[in-house]
């Protein structure tokens, strides 16, 4: 009577297998190390690991981890068709105050059994970690909610995102828009144009996820918050004159504030 197809209902998504599983943790290593690979150096790295596995897999896996954005090629990022790109906007801009540049982007964090989403909001001055969030799904929600949560520090002069769907999204644009702040967008398959988040990435892995392994979705929630304490807190970062993010930030916020005045 609906005009709805009975097997669309009572679907249920198949699980991914566990030869897929240990495909992605390997193509999530591979591409912690040389995030600018695209499909065919992907599938060429995997091949020289022993692994049979054709340039489409690689292509699908990708795209279910959610690492599409940062690969070269003509169909790398995923805008909503409807939803507006905008363009980058800091090619030649000298980074010099906290709250200048925020960028945000999301990355696979693998599980024992299973994988989650990682999204990140960082400040590019300071390197801080404004907020984070954790799903099992990519949907626009999680980055929704950490973009609202970093916008109670204050107001970046410019958000730097992805093309994907969650930040093209008209929820997303319309947070940073009712707040009069400037939208940049990488340009499709340029991994270089949001680098600090790479690095972060970068680090975050090396440090903490690949270190631990975790089991669960509950034990990654509470290892990553208190690594994200750590990095901001107590991690020196040699680009800082050794100092935290944290230090850097609310000495930047303070400055600013001083300035208001």
């Amino acid at each position: 009577m609906l005009d709805l197809n009975r097997s669309t209902i009572y679907y249920e998504p198949k699980p991914v297998s566990t030869e897929d599983l240990k495909l992605m943790n390997l193509l999530d290593e591979q591409q912690t190390k040389t995030p600018c690979y695209g499909v065919v150096k992907m599938t060429k790295a995997m091949r020289d690991k022993g692994i049979e596995v054709g340039k489409c897999h690689v292509r699908t896996l990708l795209r279910k981890m959610g690492l599409y954005a940062i690969f070269p090629g003509p169909d790398t990022s995923k805008p909503h068709p409807e939803h507006e790109i905008y363009p980058y906007l800091l090619s030649e801009t000298e980074i010099t105050r906290v709250n200048q540049v925020w960028s945000t982007d999301i990355t696979y964090i693998r599980l024992a059994h299973g994988f989650v989403y990682l999204v990140a909001v960082i400040d590019w001055h300071s390197r801080y970690v404004l907020s984070y969030r954790i799903s099992n799904t990519l949907n626009a929600d999680f980055c929704l909610e950490a973009l609202r949560e970093a916008l109670k520090y204050g107001t970046p002069e410019i958000f730097n995102t992805d093309q994907g769907t969650q930040f093209t999204s008209q929820e997303f644009i319309a947070e940073l828009k009712n707040r009069n702040i400037s939208i940049s967008m990488d340009g499709r398959g340029r991994c270089l144009d949001n680098i600090f988040v790479e690095r972060l990435w970068r680090t975050v892995k090396y440090e903490n996820v690949y270190l631990y392994n975790y089991e669960t979705i509950l034990e990654a929630r509470e290892g990553l918050k208190k690594y994200f304490e750590f990095y901001n807190k107590e991690r020196y970062h040699q680009a800082l004159g050794y100092a935290t993010p944290e230090k850097v930030f609310l000495a930047g916020f303070a400055d600013l504030a001083k300035k208001a005045v």
